[in-house]
């Protein structure tokens, strides 16, 4: 025992003498012409995962550098961004002095990461981009993060609620919407049996993302299915440049309340950790979804139940292997209640948990993780369902107690209690389903190529408990195999050519070859780029193995029969070619132009859930399965009504984004953004007929998107005080999403508005309105800032979504303690 102690006091002095050896850099970053400190500048060595934050006085200092030639990156959002070369001595502090930044509220030399996968200049990706960074989520006053996407080019915003919100790109857009591939920290944030996006079900809390990177178009290539049509990547801190502690408390109205904790710190030259932890609450909107029963019966929704909560949180430990590698260990976790949209109803989320492990290596060569998503409800129901199932007990003459219990699981088909049978249509949804995801990349330089290679493997399973999939036989298990490689070269005269591919193969619709390529050519701050992507937006589980309402929608993974004859087939990916080009770049020092152009050409795109036992037609064989089969009391002629989703047609679409900065001084500037949006369709091509009723009209197109849209904001942030005003029109436009309609009337279709129209309520087009918000803050010192916000300053009743409420004001108010992380002294430093 001796020994081994020896031995451990041996090592442990060893490597006390290895850090003694080791240099640091010490320095202050103040503000050009004014030496005003900037606090939270973040000071990077460029080549290591070395850096930190400024203090109060605009201090830092970066310990434990190994001898040698480094470039530290100093960046604050708002002004420039220098690089200072600095040589480091063994054992002494290396002092670089006084950097000054020049204030600028011009954007361009911001790094991303998205387009290539890779750290490149913005004005230098090959894609349009909309960033939203660290400084933007700091001075905004809203508990939701997701309130800045309204703010971003290009980006089909929409507000569903007072907690819920969302986007989508470049049209195609229903209340069950897969194409926009939502990440956090190169990890799919994604349902597992759905595929859907986590949005409130999110682990991350706003104060711990240093950027929100936005990717209009396809971006399948590097990312895989479902990153067809954008990507929203979420990129949380590291605790090793953002150290300190943050509290920040959100009221308002709607009875919102919402707090939040984020802890970083740094243990030792070799660890460092960060936690997380939000609890937010509040009541949403008034609105009742109608729903109605047999020909003429309306209801309202059945214990509908306003009030949303989330708790969410994550932990994470940093371990540097060396200078230039790392391993790194997290956890988050999030429990929610709220309402969902779908477009086959209201869901009522009760108690939703979804968790994560993740494991990652990251080095300038190698990037390798693992990591395991669980999710798990045993509560959550279709609102409609379940109000439909109460309202045939009811009628039927059974109690208020046992019409409410039997509602969950079953609809009575009969006159009375004596007479009738009970009906299987579960509205429960339970799920407790997982994925297993691992991925492999490797990047080099090689005779003047730059390249990328990369696998990933994911394993889904699926298990809802017998409620809403064909899972009776055990949890669905689904793998799904990817590689990708990217090649990057200069030509010189400041152009460069990138090619990228994707080779994809899906345990159940097979195998797809998914390629890329762009020109773009940069000088100085100016860069203009031609693209051409494909994106596939791949089936769910839920479009191939769901089975809801004992049988009402059913999945499409092995086609169907009618009873005339017809067949439909089982699906396919969606896929889409796009053909982009666009310009970035600084036309002064005041103004920064971004702007695009585009042309999609769509096919098989993914239906909504449409019922395609149409004019008369019954449903007799799911594969070569009788209906009678797949949904028992079935009769042998088939089933009268059946929701499912198909493949259809062709559809071009084509438009263009256009951003403008205009910054007359640094603290100031004017952001204006405008898109355009359009299509083609031929509607003598019944291919493109999908809901299968011999004719091709607007209940096929489900375009879904504004025509035209604008925004202007104007910013300022300047000492103590910052604030904007950010004012938002979005042209009216029809939407269809299942049983979801919101559109003008039309009396081809037999289409009222505020009236009734299948199994829904329509109220009119979405859209049509012009919304104004307001923010302002003051940073009372530099620990405590207090902010305040009014989005819907006039209180505009506005509908942004189907079976959603009419959106009204929202006001909250901000505080926020900053607490700053000690800075050693280089006198401590030994």
């Amino acid at each position: 025992m001796k020994k081994i102690y020896l031995i451990l006091l041996s090592l442990l002095c060893i490597a006390q003498a290895a850090f003694a050896q080791g240099g640091a850099i010490k320095g202050r970053v103040v503000g050009t012409g004014t030496d005003e400190a900037l606090i939270g500048a973040t000071v990077l060595v460029e080549g290591t995962s070395k850096g930190t934050t400024t203090n109060s006085n605009g201090e830092f200092q970066i310990p434990n550098l190994s001898a040698g030639d480094y470039k530290l990156r100093v960046s604050y959002i708002g002004y420039s961004h220098p690089t200072i070369p600095v040589t480091v001595a063994a054992g002494s502090t290396t002092d670089v002095g006084k950097i000054s930044m020049k204030a600028s509220v011009m954007i361009g030399e911001e790094v991303v990461v998205s387009a290539s996968r890779r750290p490149e200049k913005l004005t230098e990706a090959p894609a349009t981009i909309s960033l939203i960074s660290s400084r933007d989520i700091e001075l905004s006053p809203s508990f939701n993060v997701g309130d800045l996407l309204a703010r971003q080019k290009g980006v089909e915003f929409i507000r569903t609620g007072v907690l819920g919100t969302g986007i989508n790109v470049r049209g195609m857009n229903s209340a069950f919407n897969p194409k926009n591939l939502q990440m956090n920290d190169a990890r799919l944030s994604t349902l597992i049996a759905t595929g859907l996006p986590l949005g409130p079900l999110s682990t991350v809390v706003k104060e711990d993302i240093e950027q929100i990177e936005v990717v209009l178009g396809p971006a399948a290539a590097l990312y895989g299915p479902n990153a067809h049509n954008g990507l929203v990547n979420t990129i949380t801190k590291d605790p090793r440049r953002s150290e300190g502690t943050t509290l920040a408390l959100n009221v308002g109205n709607q009875q919102v309340f919402s707090t939040r904790l984020r802890h970083a710190m740094v243990l030792s030259p070799k660890f460092a950790f960060k936690v997380t932890g939000e609890y937010t609450k509040g009541l949403d909107f008034a609105y009742d979804d109608t729903v109605y029963f047999g020909a003429t019966q309306r209801a309202a929704e059945l214990e509908l139940d306003r009030h949303f909560n989330t708790l969410r949180g994550e932990a994470a430990v940093y371990y540097s292997l060396n200078d230039k590698s790392d391993i790194i260990l997290s956890y988050g976790g999030s429990n929610s209640n709220n309402i969902a949209q779908t477009n086959a109803g209201r869901n009522q989320i009760k108690d939703w948990q979804v968790h994560y492990l993740h494991a990652r290596y990251v080095s300038p060569r190698v990037f390798a993780q693992v990591y395991h998503t669980w999710s798990n409800t045993d509560e959550t129901y279709a609102i409609n369902q379940r109000t439909q199932n109460y309202l045939s007990f009811k009628n039927a003459g059974f109690s208020e107690e046992e019409a409410r219990r039997r509602s969950y699981t079953e609809q009575w088909a009969g006159s009375s209690p004596s007479v009738g049978i009970a009906l299987p249509r579960g509205a429960v949804f339970k799920d407790d389903s997982r994925r297993i995801n691992g991925e492999l990349q490797y990047n080099n330089r090689l005779a003047g190529f730059d390249y990328i290679i990369g696998t990933q493997y994911q394993r889904d399973i699926a298990n809802s408990q017998n409620t809403y999939l064909f899972d009776q036989a055990g949890p669905i298990e689904v793998d799904q195999l990817g590689f990708y490689g990217q090649i990057e070269r200069q030509l010189g005269g400041g152009f460069k050519a990138l090619v990228a591919g994707r080779a994809d193969n899906h345990e159940l619709y097979g195998f797809n070859f998914i390629p890329k390529a762009a020109l773009v050519w940069t000088k100085n701050d100016h860069s203009v780029r031609l693209t051409y992507g494909k994106g596939i937006a791949a089936p769910t589980i839920l479009n191939l193995e769901g089975y809801l309402f004992g049988g009402l929608l059913i999945g499409n993974s092995e086609g169907y029969t009618l009873s005339d004859g017809t067949k439909i087939g089982k699906l396919e990916v969606e896929s889409i070619n796009t053909i982009e080009t666009g310009y970035k770049g600084k036309v002064s020092d005041k103004v920064f132009l971004d702007v695009n152009a585009y042309y999609n050409m769509s096919k098989n795109f993914l239906s909504p859930a449409i019922n395609i036992a149409t004019q008369g037609r019954k449903v007799t064989k799911r594969g070569d399965t009788p209906m009678s089969q797949v949904i028992p009391g079935t009769p042998e002629a088939g089933a009268a009504f059946l929701l499912t989703y198909v493949n259809f047609g062709e559809v071009d679409t084509y438009g263009a984004d256009f951003g403008l900065t205009y910054a007359p001084i640094p603290a100031l500037n004017f952001v204006a953004n405008y898109s355009y949006f359009g299509y083609k369709i031929d509607k003598n091509n019944l291919t493109n007929d999908g809901n299968r009723d011999g004719k091709v009209n607007q209940l096929d197109l489900s375009i879904n998107a504004p025509a035209n849209r604008f925004s202007l904001a104007a910013n300022y942030n300047q000492g103590k005080f910052f604030g904007s005003i950010f004012t938002r029109w979005v042209q009216e436009f029809d939407f269809f999403s299942g049983i979801n309609v919101a559109a003008s009337a039309d009396e081809a279709l037999g289409l009222k508005e505020n009236a009734r129209f299948g199994r829904t309520w329509n109220y009119g087009p979405l859209g049509g309105f012009t919304n104004v918000d307001v923010s302002a803050g003051y940073r009372i010192n530099q620990y405590l800032t207090t902010s305040a916000q009014v989005t819907n300053l006039f209180d505009s009743k506005v509908r942004e979504f189907v079976a959603s409420p009419f959106i009204g004001r929202l006001y909250s108010v901000e505080l926020k303690v900053n607490l700053p992380a000690f800075n050693k002294k280089a006198s401590d430093v030994k």
